[in-house]
C-alpha cells in the first residue's frame, strides 16, 4: 500500500495483482489499481494459470516491472516476467521454515528474482545462509513505519483511555502490552509465566497485562492461554482482549511493550511501532528486534523463550517512574525516525525499480 502510493506520486501506475481484501478502497484512494486475479492458491494448475494471466497483463497494460511478496504469487509472477521480458523484484518477509528439499525450493522463489529487497540485515543474512546462488542484487530495506500515523502527539488521549478501560486498567495501573495474533511462536506463554513468575515475587501490585490479538480460529491455543492465565491466578491482571485495530492508541495506553517472539521476526513490527509511539521494548534477542531496539537505551533485548529473563527485564522496568519510561520511549522514537520511516522505505524501493529499469533500457 504505501509503495504503490509512492508510485502514484511520482507519476507511475501502480497497479496490484490480489484476491481483494478490506484494504481496496484504500489503495484506489492512494492512486492503485486493484487487479483482480486469483492469486491466493497454491495448486500447480493454478500457478501456471495466473502465470499467463499476468504475462497478457504485462503485455496489455505495458508493465515495466513485477514485484512479488509472497510466496505463491511469486512462482506465477516469475514465470509471467521472464516471458514477457521484464524486470522482477521479490521482497523477502519472513523466516519460509523449510522441513524438507521440497519446500526449500517453493521457497527459494523469493530469491530468484532480479532484485532480492530483504527487510532487515538478519533476512539478507538468512537469504545467503539458506541458499547456493547469491541474488545478482541483494538490498536492505527495512520496512518502514508512518510516523504521522505511530505519533504519541498525534492520538487524542481519549482514544487510549477508552482501550485501558476496555483492558480493565485502573488510572494509575502500568499496563504492560504484548500485540500480536495468538499464536505459539509470537511467546504468549512465555510471557505469561514470567507474570507468573512475578506474582510469586510480589512485583505485581497496580500492573494490567495485555495480550492484544485475534486468535484466527486457534481457539484451543486461546484456551490454554486462559487455563494457564487461571492455574497462575493471574485472571484479575491479564486480559485477552482480542484483535485491535487501533494499534497507535493500544501503544499510547501501555507503558512498556513486549515481543515474546520464539522464532525470529524477520523486521518485527511491533518493536518499532511501540518504538515509534515513544514506549519502551522488552524484545527477543534475534531477527530484526536486533536492529530495531537499542539494547539498555530504548529498551532491553532477552534470550528468546526465556521466561526468566523476560521476568527480570520486566521487573527491572516497573521500577522505574514515569519519566524515566517516556526517556527511554522517546530514545526508540528518535532511532525510528533516524532509520526505519515509510518515506525512506518507499525512496529506496523506488530506487531499485529505477537501478533494473535503466539496466533493461
Amino acid at each position: 500500500m504505501d509503495v504503490a502510493a509512492a508510485l502514484a506520486r511520482e507519476g507511475f501506475e501502480p497497479l496490484v495483482a490480489s484476491r481483494g481484501g478490506r484494504m481496496v478502497t484504500e489503495l484506489v484512494v492512494s492512486g492503485g489499481e486493484l487487479i483482480n486475479l486469483p492469486l491466493d492458491t497454491k495448486a500447480p494448475h493454478a500457478l501456471v494459470a495466473n502465470a499467463y494471466r499476468l504475462r497478457d497483463l504485462i503485455r496489455t497494460r505495458n508493465i515495466a516491472l513485477v514485484h512479488a511478496r509472497s510466496r505463491a504469487p511469486a512462482w506465477s509472477a516469475l514465470w509471467a516476467a521472464r516471458m514477457a521480458h521484464v524486470p522482477f523484484v521479490t521482497t523477502y518477509h519472513g523466516i519460509y521454515n523449510a522441513s524438507n528439499p521440497l519446500k526449500r525450493f517453493y521457497n527459494s522463489v523469493m530469491a530468484r528474482a532480479d532484485a532480492v529487497i530483504a527487510n532487515s540485515q538478519w533476512t539478507a543474512a538468512h537469504i545467503k545462509s539458506q541458499y547456493r546462488f547469491v541474488p545478482k542484487h541483494l538490498v536492505v530495506i527495512p520496512r518502514g513505519i508512518d510516523l504521522a500515523l505511530f505519533d504519541p502527539a498525534g492520538v487524542p488521549p481519549e482514544r487510549a483511555a477508552a482501550l485501558r478501560a476496555a483492558w480493565g486498567a485502573k488510572d494509575d495501573d502500568t499496563v504492560i502490552l504484548l500485540p500480536g495474533r495468538l499464536t505459539r511462536w509470537k511467546g504468549q506463554t512465555v510471557f505469561i509465566a514470567a507474570l507468573a513468575q512475578l506474582k510469586r515475587e510480589g512485583r505485581l501490585p497496580g500492573v494490567r497485562a495485555v495480550l492484544a490479538g485475534d486468535a484466527q480460529g486457534r481457539t484451543g491455543y486461546e484456551d490454554e492461554l486462559r487455563k494457564a492465565i487461571a492455574d497462575a491466578g493471574l485472571q484479575d491482571i491479564v486480559a485477552i482482549p482480542g484483535h485491535t485495530t487501533d494499534m497507535p492508541a493500544a501503544y499510547l495506553a501501555s507503558d512498556i511493550v513486549v515481543s515474546a517472539s520464539t522464532d525470529p521476526e524477520a523486521f518485527g513490527r511491533v518493536s518499532a511501532e511501540a518504538s515509534a509511539m515513544a514506549r519502551p521494548v522488552i524484545a527477543t534477542n534475534h531477527g530484526g528486534s536486533r536492529e530495531t531496539v537499542l539494547p539498555g537505551t530504548s529498551g532491553l533485548l532477552i534470550p528468546p523463550g526465556d521466561s526468566k529473563a523476560l521476568a527480570g527485564a520486566l521487573a527491572q522496568l516497573l521500577s522505574l517512574d514515569a519519566t524515566s519510561l517516556l526517556a527511554m520511549g522517546m530514545k526508540g522514537r528518535a532511532h525510528i525516525a533516524a532509520q526505519f520511516t515509510v518515506e525512506k522505505m518507499c525512496a529506496d524501493t523506488i530506487a531499485v525499480y529505477r537501478m533494473l529499469l535503466a539496466d533493461k533500457g
